[in-house]
């Protein structure tokens, strides 16, 4: 297909013309004509849809009595992405053409592959989720307060009951659909490295949260690892969390750039952004196959812990550290370890050394090492798993105050 049409779609503009045209290979350009069904309602979706012109309507119960539109989409918008990010794969909703109208569609493998290809598109279409979620949440509520208005005062205390529950419903779908689609984000299995056996477990405090962590396989002999913990809570975190990720994913997936790099091209995107303040602490670092090096850039981070086979610490001495999303030219903490053969790295967020117990004490960095050293004959995954159970335990009746976020990792 013509790249051109590519230009125009919003979704796109920030891409170089160079993936477009790789991208223009994998779409399908069809017209459809008023009247005609692209989906229905329940069925198994596997094709994503980017309107050029015409109009389509997005309808809940198309052809009931409770038939109700939706929405509209019109050029340059796009449909279907629901159904490829959640598990169960079936559509939410029908979509109807109402006026003729020609589309690109893009199977569910070419889908997956773009994503994985361009994550930032992926931020791209979570802040399109999240405006059209909030403009349904205002429009669910204006049309509560119509009905509501016409409601005899006899039953004004229904009425309250009524709009609380329906918020309350509409929140809780709100946060389910973006608790999956940052489950989504992060890896779907551990990369293997030869000579090494890797973990990583994650525990949101809320349904969604500002925590990260990213293995990336830069060569046979090379992995990138990557943990931040973003300022905030909540759905702002999430969404700014997305951000970072698939900036970091982008940069670092770049040949012959150094972890020091990647993170100072992040941090200048972070501030080329309205972010209101948010910042993100983040640690990248590469380990080595050959020389069981772990090279690494600490931006406000918490300094990873390193031990020998015998439970010995061997953490370097932390240096100073900016978080990014802060200042032009941050700070960083540049070092090296060399993982001994059968030692243990472990990179944490502040979520697991600052768990409080009931009388408000912290669960501190001396338990995290009596943790490992607990752990020197078990495999990293069963690692992280005890250390969580560890912090939870500790925390006894006391609710989770922040996310939970570790990646381990043992030399062989």
């Amino acid at each position: 297909m013509d790249t051109a049409l590519l230009k125009h779609v919003p979704l796109f503009v920030s891409l170089p013309p160079s993936a477009l045209a790789d991208m223009a290979v994998s779409f399908q350009e069809t017209r459809y004509s008023a009247g005609a069904v692209l989906f229905r309602e329940g069925d198994y979706g596997d094709r994503f849809y980017i309107v050029l012109d015409g109009c389509i309507a997005i309808v809940k119960a198309l052809g009931s009595d409770d038939e109700r539109l939706l929405g509209r989409r019109g050029a340059g918008e796009f449909v279907g992405e629901m159904s490829l990010l959640s598990q169960d794969g079936l559509r939410t909703a029908s979509v109807r053409v109402e006026a003729d109208a020609r589309v690109l569609e893009l199977t569910r493998a070419d889908f997956d592959a773009l994503l994985h290809r361009y994550p930032l598109l992926a931020y791209e279409m979570l802040r399109v989720l999240s405006m059209r979620l909030r403009e349904s949440h205002d429009t669910a509520i204006h049309d509560l307060h119509e009905k509501n208005a016409r409601l005899a005062q006899a039953y004004a205390d229904l009425q309250s009951a009524q709009a609380r529950i329906i918020e309350q419903e509409t929140l809780e779908r709100e946060l389910r659909l973006a608790r999956e689609t940052q489950e989504s984000m992060l890896p779907r299995a551990l990369p293997r490295l030869a000579g090494f056996d890797i973990g990583a477990r994650m525990v949101a405090a809320r349904m969604v949260g500002g925590d990260f962590y990213d293995l990336l396989p830069l060569s046979p002999h090379r992995l990138g690892v990557v943990i931040g913990d973003v300022s905030g809570k909540g759905m702002p975190a999430a969404l700014f969390m997305a951000l970072v990720s698939s900036l970091l994913r982008a940069e670092a997936l770049r040949s012959d750039t150094s972890p020091e790099q990647v993170l100072r091209i992040v941090n200048r995107h972070l501030l080329s952004r309205d972010a209101r303040g948010m910042f993100v602490t983040v640690l990248y670092g590469v380990l080595c196959r050959e020389t069981r090096e772990f090279a690494f850039v600490r931006a406000g981070h918490e300094m990873p812990l390193l031990l020998d086979a015998d439970g010995a610490l061997l953490t370097p001495a932390m240096g100073r550290g900016h978080p990014l999303g802060l200042f032009p030219n941050p700070v960083l903490d540049i070092q090296a370890v060399r993982l001994p053969p059968g030692g243990m790295l472990l990179l944490y967020t502040d979520g697991v050394n600052e768990a409080m117990d009931a009388q408000s004490q912290l669960f501190g960095p001396e338990r995290i090492v009596a943790a490992v050293r607990g752990a020197r004959d078990t495999s990293a995954q069963q690692l992280c798993d005890q250390l969580v159970q560890a912090v939870t335990t500790y925390r006894g009746l006391a609710a989770q105050a922040d996310d939970i976020t570790l990646v381990a990792v043992r030399a062989q």
